[in-house]
């Protein structure tokens, strides 16, 4: 239990210096390149060229047009699935090309 206004835990101190610093979006997308990585597999990470979040916004370069399609129909579920292990909702929408 905290007794001093000044006494705060590790998260929250770390929480406030990310606000403070604005760095939360920065940490947020390198969050997400690495879990695209581990969660899409070897197959899928072979044929990813780029991973950008801009806007909350996850924009994937796919070089398969194959793979491309079938990804655009699993939109929503890599967006509940990479914010269920982020632990936020940060990503709104999935954006494949």
């Amino acid at each position: 239990m905290l007794n001093n206004k000044n006494d705060y835990t590790i998260k929250e101190a770390l929480q406030a210096m990310l606000k403070e610093f604005r760095l939360s979006s920065q940490l947020n997308e390198a969050r997400v390149k690495q879990l695209w990585r581990e969660k899409m597999g070897k197959t899928i990470n072979t044929y990813t060229s780029e991973i950008h979040v801009r806007k909350n916004v996850l924009y994937l370069t796919i070089l398969s047009a194959p793979l491309r399609h079938e990804l655009s129909y699993s939109k929503d579920k890599i967006r509940k699935l990479l914010n269920q292990e982020l632990g936020e909702e940060y990503i709104q929408d999935v954006v494949v090309r």
